[in-house]
């Protein structure tokens, strides 16, 4: 039994709908100038990395494949101690799942354009990587250092979400 009768219809990542999990990295032209002689745009300040005390921000490269057609959403994960950003790599729509608990009822669905990043706040509970094309590279900044920065939660059995087709 499904704890959510219907899937969960995933709704436009907008800055709005996502600020209580985190930042949207987007080509925002009202935050943006000319450097380099006006040949470049610069698109300042878009999300600023969280390492957390003691840890130190890193770059790594996320090469995603799609999950089984309907994705059903069984388990959740957080990062306590540093946020963590997923930047496509190629324009192709993507999936993220955020929740304020880790229960399938308080899932959120949104889809993501391709040019559209995402930074998850610390502690934020979310789903692994939800890629929809065959293979999807991410740059992704996150935590290096002490401690334990990754928290998972299995929902009780027979409990879940459906994500709706996009």
């Amino acid at each position: 039994m499904s704890s959510h009768p219907d899937p969960i219809v995933p709704e436009p990542l907008t800055a709005e709908a996502f600020a209580p999990f985190g930042d949207v990295i987007e080509a925002d032209f009202a935050r943006s100038h000319l450097i380099n002689a006006g040949r470049t745009r610069r698109f300042h300040a878009l999300a600023e990395a969280d390492p957390g005390e003691g840890g130190r921000a890193i770059l790594s490269i996320f090469r995603g494949t799609p999950w089984p057609s309907p994705v059903r959403v069984e388990m959740l994960e957080r990062h306590p101690l540093g946020s963590q950003a997923f930047v496509p790599m190629q324009r192709h729509a993507w999936l993220v799942v955020v929740a304020e608990a880790p229960r399938a009822q308080a899932c959120r669905a949104f889809l993501a354009r391709g040019d559209q990043g995402i930074q998850i706040a610390r502690g934020v509970w979310h789903h692994p990587l939800l890629a929809l094309q065959p293979v999807h590279d991410f740059l992704v900044v996150d935590r290096a250092g002490p401690g334990d920065n990754l928290e998972e939660v299995r929902f009780p059995d027979a409990e879940h979400v459906t994500i709706a087709p996009v």
